[in-house]
């Protein structure tokens, strides 16, 4: 699966670059360690360094970042960034932040509450896939530490791959002051390939609840059976430490 990040020439020198998530796990993960004491066990417990799941999330798709520093003051946004003109596509954005009216959101359950802004990141960007797959464009996976949510939303990005998807996004955080640096993950996207969906649901036959009993057995008498035997290695992510 290719995913095509382009843009304009005379910004590929100033533009931080999209980049694989599961090269770009958050330094909080990094820094967390493997087992702390818990009180209500008397011994130690794994954190969520160990859970491959949660993980893995974090490294599906790319990241697509911030285009510059923008510093966040009490009486609004500010940026000192000056990219070139684009002279080859007539038009291009220059502001690495836009707003959208509040109302825009009304009806829905996450309409801007007193203190809360509906921004949109522009991407600089355009983000095109092969023929059948489009993008699921989302805030970064797990990633509540980050001072705004952005929405979700898919894009078929194998027909509009020439078009800019920007990134609206609530700012959950009012109270949040000082600097966004540049290249802070402002989207997730997840290539899925279009296809029909068919659900069914019954009821396990002996042979099913047997291997899930079988299963259930070994994950809890063996650590690592998930690791080492259920993981696909196209998925895996890995940290340090």
């Amino acid at each position: 699966m290719r995913i095509f990040c382009r843009c304009p020439p005379e910004l590929l020198p100033v533009l931080p670059q999209p980049v694989a998530a599961a090269g770009a796990l958050p330094d909080w993960l990094r820094a967390m360690p493997s087992r702390v004491p818990a009180a209500a066990l008397g011994g130690e417990v794994r954190t969520l360094k160990h859970c491959l799941p949660f993980i893995d999330a974090l490294g599906l798709g790319i990241l697509v970042p911030l285009a510059c520093d923008v510093e966040v003051r009490a009486e609004g946004f500010a940026w000192e960034w000056e990219p070139p003109a684009v002279a080859s596509v007539p038009g291009y954005p220059r502001a690495p932040l836009s707003f959208h009216l509040p109302e825009q959101a009304q009806g829905a359950p996450f309409a801007p509450a007193a203190g809360e802004l509906l921004v949109k990141f522009v991407n600089f960007w355009t983000l095109a896939t092969e023929p059948g797959w489009s993008l699921l464009v989302t805030h970064p996976f797990n990633r509540p530490d980050l001072p705004f949510q952005t929405l979700t939303g898919l894009v078929d990005t194998d027909s509009y791959g020439h078009g800019l998807i920007h990134f609206p996004a609530l700012w959950r955080d009012p109270a949040f002051r000082g600097v966004l640096p540049a290249g802070t993950p402002i989207a997730q996207c997840v290539p899925l390939p279009r296809a029909s969906i068919e659900l069914e649901q019954r009821a396990m036959n002996a042979e099913e609840a047997a291997a899930t009993a079988v299963l259930r057995e070994r994950l809890a008498a063996t650590p690592g059976v998930y690791r080492r035997e259920r993981r696909s290695a196209s998925n895996a992510v890995e940290t340090a430490g």
